[in-house]
């Protein structure tokens, strides 16, 4: 593997961030763009990402993509070697497993106490997501799907009405972000992850908490058996 693996231009109709975005939001940017090239194989294991590299496609300073780094290596996406610099981490199915395990039995226990928690306009609320991502599922819109997947489950932290909870599980999720993304690119999983979601919505709907447990539960253990065919190696 060569040690100084280019980092990628942005894709086609996407840009660098604004020179004018605060550094918090630069930050984030420049995390989301490395971690997508990361999935999608741009920036293979074992690739090293520089530094000014990284700040001069960005047009940022090396700040912001310090921090990016920092979000990336938590996440496990990157490992940071002192002295050595910075090198997409080798990730393995084990791990993703574990870590897709974990998420699952915390977002069952979301989905148990928001049942019995939410009131009646949240209730509506969680509803009106899941219908409006029928049309990114009819369309086949990976982003749109992704962006109303992400505000389904955030909606349903809030609902535990448990802090210290929404905060456990969001932190998690962060962690998880780029591979429960990555899932969607397999075939009919957006389909399948709708449906998913409406059998979960059911259980909510009519007061059962057990039973949307047990849907959650199966939906985010579908998801990570989705993002492991995906993954592995074909032969």
């Amino acid at each position: 593997m060569p040690r100084n693996q280019p980092l990628m231009a942005p894709a086609p109709g996407s840009s660098a961030p604004a020179a004018t975005t605060t550094a918090t939001t630069l930050a984030e940017a420049i995390r989301i763009a490395l971690a997508e090239d990361i999935i999608a194989g741009r920036l293979p294991p074992g690739s090293e990402i520089e530094e000014h590299q990284a700040a001069e496609r960005f047009g940022a300073s090396r700040t912001p993509v310090r921090e990016a780094l920092r979000e990336l290596a938590a996440a496990g996406l990157v490992e940071i070697e002192p002295r050595r610099g910075v090198r997409v981490a080798r990730l393995t199915l084990e791990r993703l497993g574990e870590m897709f395990e974990v998420m699952a039995e915390t977002e069952a226990m979301c989905a148990r106490l928001a049942t019995h928690r939410m009131s009646a306009p949240e209730r509506f609320a969680l509803q009106s997501v899941h219908e409006r991502s029928a049309a990114a599922v009819a369309d086949g819109d990976v982003p749109a799907y992704d962006a109303l997947n992400r505000e389904f489950h955030s909606a349903l932290y809030r609902c535990t009405h448990n802090g210290f909870l929404a905060e456990h599980v969001q932190a998690l999720r962060l962690r998880l972000a780029p591979f429960r993304r990555a899932q969607f690119h397999h075939a009919d999983r957006l389909r399948d992850s709708f449906a998913e979601h409406a059998a979960l919505l059911r259980a909510v709907l009519r007061g059962d908490g057990e039973a949307a447990a047990r849907e959650m539960r199966a939906h985010m253990l579908a998801a990570g058996s989705s993002l492991a065919s995906t993954l592995r190696p074909a032969g």
